[in-house]
């Protein structure tokens, strides 16, 4: 008996569920080629310290959730709780930091924490990173490509929450203030908030603890910290989401999960998710890349957690393409003719199934007519005789007329029959 499981929190996408993820990522992959942003792929292993030094010491994702251990060189390796870390010492390493680019990838993330609807141990993000860019602008338009990219794939009932957490000095002065308040009402902090006044106090903002967001009502608020010119930056955030017709609503304790986040922080929830309503977020990061030993380099970016993505995503987007053109086909020399035929055939735009069962005529037209073929192609002993094949639609009750006899190496006769017949009726 094979006892073999997979780990838990990791899960095996079947052929039938990859029919949503391939659409959803071919959509993915079209909206962001509208956007001029290009690819970057980066290992799923990293040095232990990449993540330490990037996302801080102090965060639940490295004190935490990092799956971490020693190769057999006795170095520290951990693989990718998240991209941006990456990317950064990718771009420092390969001496791309100083230039102006807008990148994204995409592919698994790993994180140990407990598995739930839409998120796992091994799960997949996308994510797009803007190097480089200051200007409140680049935050603005990044925003609307993330929320453009859930509207084109019909996630409903969208917010989207935004805050600043302003830049260093702010921060400082704030935390000084904020300190003093958390000393006095450390009672009233959940134990987890409470381990995290010396090591990340900033995350307590961020508790999902009703206690400790009932107390943190009277807490200092660091927008009453910012200098002048953070609140010019984020009132200019807001008038452009409000040019581009972007509805947004202000969560002054939205400060993300991890430390190197600078000024904008933003994240778009939907309602048909429940508690766990988070798909996208993000912010700004100046400080990351100059942080990790590059040069001072502003950037922002955002990541969408694609288990989550393919929850909302809309039905229609779970079926799959049919067939074009099915290939009956039976008999030694009819067999090797439909083998050389379907490789021509997929030179066009056509989605070609050659059957290779050896079965009755009959029961291929069967399985022709289970995966709701556009048309067959009927290879038998007589058709490889006479070299030619016939060529038809299968629903033949639309146009009795609309069948071929075409000689093999007539590929004029073929390419006008696959005209008329396939390739301009699926554009209409």
């Amino acid at each position: 008996m094979n006892n073999l499981k997979n780990l838990r929190g990791t899960i095996d996408l079947l052929p039938d569920q990859l029919i949503k993820w391939q659409n959803v990522e071919k959509i993915l992959l079209e909206q962001l080629a509208r956007a001029s942003i290009k690819e970057i792929r980066t290992p799923i292993l990293e040095m232990t310290e990449l993540f330490i030094r990037g996302i801080g010491e102090g965060t639940d994702v490295v004190s935490k959730e990092m799956y971490t251990f020693l190769d057999r060189g006795e170095r520290s390796c951990t693989l990718r709780p998240e991209g941006t870390a990456s990317v950064a010492r990718a771009l420092i390493q390969n001496g791309l930091s100083s230039n102006l680019q807008k990148l994204w990838y995409m592919g698994p993330m790993f994180r140990y924490e407990r598995p739930q609807a839409g998120r796992q141990r091994q799960f997949h993000q996308l994510g797009v990173e803007f190097i480089g860019y200051d200007s409140v602008r680049s935050d603005v338009e990044i925003i609307a490509l993330a929320w453009d990219i859930l509207g084109k794939l019909g996630i409903k009932e969208l917010n989207l929450e935004i805050n600043t957490l302003g830049d260093l000095n702010d921060r400082l002065n704030f935390q000084k203030s904020f300190l003093e308040w958390l000393e006095i009402n450390k009672n009233s902090l959940d134990l987890d908030s409470q381990n995290r006044i010396t090591k990340n106090p900033l995350r307590i903002l961020d508790s999902k603890n009703i206690q400790t967001q009932k107390a943190l009502e009277n807490a200092p608020r660091l927008f009453n910290f910012l200098s002048e010119e953070s609140h010019k930056r984020y009132s200019d955030l807001k008038k452009n989401l409000e040019v581009l017709k972007i509805p947004y609503v202000e969560n002054f304790n939205l400060v993300r999960g991890l430390d190197y986040y600078t000024h904008t922080a933003f994240e778009i929830t939907s309602g048909a998710l429940g508690s766990q309503a988070t798909v996208c977020g993000g912010g700004r990061y100046d400080d990351l890349i100059k942080q990790m030993g590059g040069p001072n380099t502003p950037a922002i970016g955002f990541a969408i957690g694609l288990e989550r993505l393919i929850l909302l995503a809309g039905k229609e987007l779970e079926i799959p393409r049919n067939t074009d053109i099915y290939i009956i086909n039976q008999g030694l020399i009819a067999e090797s003719l439909a083998m050389d035929l379907s490789r021509k055939l997929r030179n066009y735009d056509l989605l070609v199934e050659l059957d290779l069962s050896g079965a009755s005529f009959s029961k291929q037209f069967k399985k022709a007519n289970k995966l709701k073929s556009k048309s067959v192609i009927v290879i038998g002993d007589d058709e490889a005789v006479n070299g030619e094949f016939i060529i038809r639609l299968f629903d033949r009750s639309v146009n009795e007329n609309e069948e071929e006899v075409i000689s093999f190496g007539n590929d004029i006769n073929l390419e006008k029959w696959i005209n008329n017949n396939l390739l301009i009726k699926r554009c209409s």
